[in-house]
């Protein structure tokens, strides 16, 4: 059996072996120097403004119309006909959100009553109501918002901003991705797809909470720690030799760092995992519950509780806020957040008002804490969905809309108190200051010093990036 090597040796008197043997010698030169030390930290194209990022993540598609993006034409004309052209062609009646909105802060930024904990931070915010994106399915906005492109296999932007910044704790995982999401593209969604493996997110899900395993196969109780290292190098003894036979392989050398990683993950990650050291003052910020006599309701590390639709409590997605800055206190680069459940074609208003106000409190109690410990100032703060909501009714609900919708971003040199960009009088689609999915990716990556141009990765024959051939930087946002 030959090999594709051997056939470009033995073929053509070996003029295309010449050719190959460059084209590898140059890519694993990049390669070598990228592996030195691959998560360590990297230099960025520029100062940055932002170290870290944190990324809230609502799965379905939060309604702008009734939460950032306020409405006084639509509610006016709450039940007349849906014009034409702000409904895609569906006949239907305008639905006026059925929540109260205020001003606050010195901005007098607009924000639903459904968020009156995070509305005292409106000071803080920096609102994007002219967002918009391509399609509104939901698997393929899902994965755009995460990878930039949906018809191919790409990397998520957690992978991205890990491979541009490498991580300040290499004995954390730089990215982590606290409770996926099992559709919509399922694990793409953290993956690293052509980039080396120990770029893509490590995974916390709810399985194992109660036995506080959080991350499946974290500890290995069977060896000792001697005997793991002592299996571990022979392993990458193998995995350095066939590296070698190759001429050298981005792949092989990322498998090696990532098995080194999960080595070294097993001493520290636990602690960071663990809860059972914060103030009660601390868990009554994020919303996390308590019982008389006990610190906090928790049979494991990271407590109990599902991490599924929302249901009005508080006590999940507080957990899940606090495991954020700490891991980010700890190092890590990029944390995702995922909450499901906000596809509200049914029941508007009693539905949306429960997914609200079990992400409202741990949100707001976030953004305290990360203020408190001085880390806001060079942490990003991103929230929202893969779309918005239409302004017609459907049922009682609403139907999905990608021509028009919000999302927030808050620290990490950010503009806060400040709303950039508008939909039309009935919120279906953005007409000012308009940002699409590439435009928001291109501006995360400017704020962290990179440059998205600039942050490439040679793949099937062609400089492979996060926004593809677009995206322009939102200047107008940056503090």
């Amino acid at each position: 059996m030959h090999s594709r090597r051997n056939f470009l040796q033995s073929s053509a008197s070996g003029f295309g072996y010449l050719a190959f043997a460059a084209l590898a010698h140059s890519q694993a030169a990049h390669a070598e120097e990228a592996m030195a030390n691959p998560l360590g930290s990297k230099k960025t194209h520029f100062e940055p403004k932002a170290k870290r990022v944190i990324f809230l993540c609502m799965e379905g598609g939060p309604s702008h119309l009734d939460t950032f993006d306020y409405k006084p034409q639509l509610l006016a004309d709450d039940g007349k006909p849906t014009p034409r052209n702000q409904g895609g062609g569906r006949s239907g009646k305008l639905l006026g959100s059925p929540f109260q909105f205020k001003q606050h802060g010195e901005s007098g930024l607009w924000v639903s009553e459904l968020f009156s904990n995070v509305a005292t931070h409106a000071d803080k915010l920096c609102v994007l109501n002219g967002m918009h994106t391509n399609l509104p399915a939901h698997s393929q906005a899902f994965l755009q918002l995460h990878c930039g492109i949906f018809q191919f296999s790409r990397p998520s932007l957690g992978a991205w901003v890990l491979y541009g910044l490498g991580t300040e704790n290499t004995d954390l995982p730089g990215f982590v991705s606290i409770n996926p999401p099992r559709n919509n593209g399922g694990a793409a969604n953290y993956g690293s797809s052509f980039l080396p493996a120990m770029y893509q997110g490590t995974r916390i899900s709810r399985r194992g909470f109660g036995s506080g395993e959080t991350i499946s196969n974290l500890k290995n109780d069977r060896r000792s720690r001697d005997a793991q290292r002592t299996q571990l190098d022979l392993i990458q003894s193998l995995n350095r030799s066939t590296a070698d036979s190759l001429g050298g392989s981005p792949e092989i050398e990322g498998l090696i760092s990532s098995y080194e990683l999960a080595f070294r993950m097993q001493s520290e990650m636990p602690d960071v995992l663990d809860i059972s050291n914060e103030t009660a003052a601390t868990l009554e910020l994020y919303g996390i519950e308590q019982q008389a006599g006990q610190q906090r309701r928790r049979p494991g590390m990271f407590g109990g509780g599902g991490f599924g639709r929302p249901t009005g409590g508080t006590d999940t997605f507080g957990r899940q806020c606090l495991l954020a800055r700490r891991l980010i206190e700890s190092g890590v680069r990029f944390v995702e957040l995922t909450m499901r459940g906000w596809d509200h074609h049914f029941n508007l208003a009693e539905s949306l008002q429960g997914s609200c106000s079990s992400v409202d409190k741990p949100i707001a109690g976030l953004l305290a804490d990360l203020e408190q410990r001085g880390l806001l100032k060079d942490t990003l703060v991103l929230w929202g969905g893969e779309f918005g909501r239409s302004p017609y009714a459907q049922g009682d609900g609403r139907d999905h809309n990608n021509k028009g919708f919000s999302m927030w971003m808050a620290g990490g040199g950010v503009k806060g108190g400040h709303v950039h960009g508008a939909t039309d009088e009935y919120g279906y689609e953005a007409i000012d200051g308009r940002v699409h999915i590439h435009d928001w990716h291109a501006t995360i990556l400017h704020l962290l010093g990179l440059d998205h141009e600039r942050l490439t990765y040679r793949y099937a024959g062609r400089d492979m990036r996060l926004t593809d051939v677009k995206g322009n930087v939102v200047d107008d946002i940056i503090a």
